[in-house]
């Protein structure tokens, strides 16, 4: 027997719902009130899963609100996979309510199952890491645009926002490393991911804000998830080059970063670099593979300080 599966599509201020296979529908607003009354909907409707795509963060206050009313909810879908589906199922048109009804019935297809939303303490992390890279970002523009100004004017105003960057960054700094050693098991992550020469705290706290899996799956799962694992491309007798795609872009990026500096350091890794080089492999082919290896050195690395800690414990 099919599940009851509640489509959401999420914009700014509406949710755009499709209970399927009943076929009911409605709007609400995307605030507490209209959320209640959802979580109202999937109840009347004995609701089994609320089904709802990535959209920027708009679907934040819903996941959260649904999963306190004890609606179960998906993890936010992946909104690519969702629309190449609808196009597959021969939806061309695209309406917030024929939406929803994709999103329900892409759920129903892939029998995507509940998932508990992050912790208070994970969407801190989360926010504070998101707004310190923005700080980062900020800050090395406005150096840039400092070296290009000429008159001191413009140079009194720049060097007073970077003034004021600067003191928000020393400020997130502090209270992303206070939020992790306040947690005895982030603590723990944090000291078994930096023994990797190479790895400082921040990338540290980059990847336990935006993979809290790691250490919790297989390294050939969390390579997929970051997106450093080779998609196959074969057919018949021919095999075709293997690309790496999709996955989290932003610890893909610390990942592409910190690989090369790490091999400076370690013996395996860099021993690992030459290989691939005498190898005549191109420089993206040695690049990919090199951050692969650090990601499965880490993930290595947190499992046993997550067992380590359950054992403790």
């Amino acid at each position: 027997m099919n599940r009851i599966i509640c489509g959401v599509d999420v914009s700014k201020d509406w949710l755009d719902v499709h209970v399927r296979p009943v076929g009911v529908t409605g709007r609400f607003g995307n605030d507490a009130g209209g959320i209640a009354e959802l979580a109202a909907l999937c109840g009347r409707h004995a609701v089994e899963l609320v089904a709802m795509e990535a959209s920027g963060g708009y679907e934040r206050l819903a996941w959260l609100l649904l999963s306190e009313l004890g609606r179960p909810c998906a993890a936010p879908l992946n909104a690519r996979n969702v629309r190449r589906f609808a196009e597959a199922m021969g939806f061309l048109e695209k309406t917030d309510r024929i939406d929803a009804g994709v999103i329900a019935h892409y759920a129903e297809v892939r029998n995507v199952v509940p998932a508990p939303p992050p912790s208070p303490a994970q969407q801190r992390l989360k926010a504070l890491v998101c707004r310190l890279s923005q700080v980062t970002g900020d800050l090395v523009a406005n150096k840039q645009r400092r070296a290009a100004a000429a008159s001191a004017e413009t140079l009194e105003s720049i060097d007073e926002v970077i003034a004021l960057l600067k003191r928000q960054e020393r400020r997130l700094s502090g209270e992303i490393a206070s939020l992790i050693d306040d947690d005895p098991l982030w603590a723990r992550l944090d000291a078994a991911l930096r023994s990797v020469k190479g790895v400082a705290s921040r990338t540290v706290a980059v990847l336990m804000a935006t993979v809290p899996e790691i250490g919790l799956i297989s390294n050939k799962a969390i390579a997929k998830v970051i997106g450093l694992a080779p998609i196959a491309n074969d057919s018949g007798g021919r095999h075709g080059h293997r690309p790496v795609r999709g996955g989290r872009s932003g610890p893909r990026s610390i990942l592409f970063l910190i690989a090369r500096l790490a091999a400076r350091y370690d013996p395996h890794l860099s021993a690992f670099h030459d290989r691939l080089h005498k190898a005549g492999k191109p420089k993206m082919v040695i690049r990919i593979a090199l951050a692969r290896k650090l990601l499965v050195i880490l993930n290595a690395k947190a499992r046993d300080a997550r067992n380590e800690f359950a054992n403790a414990t």
